[in-house]
């Protein structure tokens, strides 16, 4: 069987998101991140995988107000940086592209949205983890979205462990899911015609607690397909 590598960004987890990802026979991963230096190792990638993490600093979605509302400890801009370069590599060579969480984030921001900085004081609702576990909440899948596709349901209950998430969509970008609250959940192509995959979504799928879920399951295996169409 042919090998197809996929480079999954660095990030403190990273080795849950490794295997989740790798877990058939034939998939390789290929850390990518500024600490390794090794941004030239994405030439080797068929496709790339954004994982979890610090706050996107809003100095690169031009909203430096928000500064205050970030959990300051955990913002890396080298780090912003360096995937915001991967996401620029990632569309000039046609690669498939999956975000969790922070990996949806920056990739909003990498086509020019912006993001709440607090979803707590700016929505009055909580997407956070509670006593160090992650909070589940229910998600509904918008109708005529790839998601929906994948997953073949209009509701279902995901994981959820964070504080910010998307206010304004970059731009070519649609919701492919929503919270009851209107959180935003997951966001795709809005003309996917002749592009790569885009896959983001906001909750954890390498986590969860149920792997047979269409959340985590079904979109894990439509990721790799693409890349093996890629590869």
């Amino acid at each position: 069987m042919e090998k197809i590598f996929i480079g999954v960004t660095d990030c403190s987890k990273y080795n849950k998101y490794a295997s989740w990802i790798a877990q058939e026979p034939g998939v390789e991963t290929i850390q990518l991140g500024y600490k390794q230096d090794n941004f030239h190792d994405i030439q080797r990638c068929n496709g790339i995988l954004l994982t979890g993490g610090e706050d996107v600093h809003p100095k690169f979605y031009n909203n430096l107000e928000y500064l205050p509302y970030c959990y300051k400890d955990d913002i890396d801009e080298e780090r912003d940086a360096f995937e915001l370069k991967v996401l620029e590599y990632t569309q000039e060579h046609n690669l498939p592209l999956f975000g969790i969480c922070r990996g949806l984030q920056i990739a909003n921001v990498f086509f020019g949205g912006s993001l709440i900085p607090d979803i707590p004081t700016f929505k009055n609702t909580n997407h956070s983890k509670i006593e160090a576990e992650d909070r589940y909440h229910e998600i509904i899948t918008e109708t005529n979205t790839k998601l929906r596709a994948i997953t073949g349901v209009e509701k279902g209950q995901v994981n959820s462990a964070h504080h910010q998430s998307v206010e304004r969509l970059g731009d070519g970008l649609i919701v492919s899911a929503e919270s009851p609250e209107g959180i935003i959940e997951g966001i795709e192509w809005a003309r996917p015609e002749g592009k790569p995959l885009l896959l983001l979504v906001q909750w954890h799928p390498e986590r969860m607690m149920d792997q047979t879920s269409a959340f985590t399951s079904n979109i894990r295996q439509c990721f790799l397909d693409a890349v093996k169409i890629n590869s």
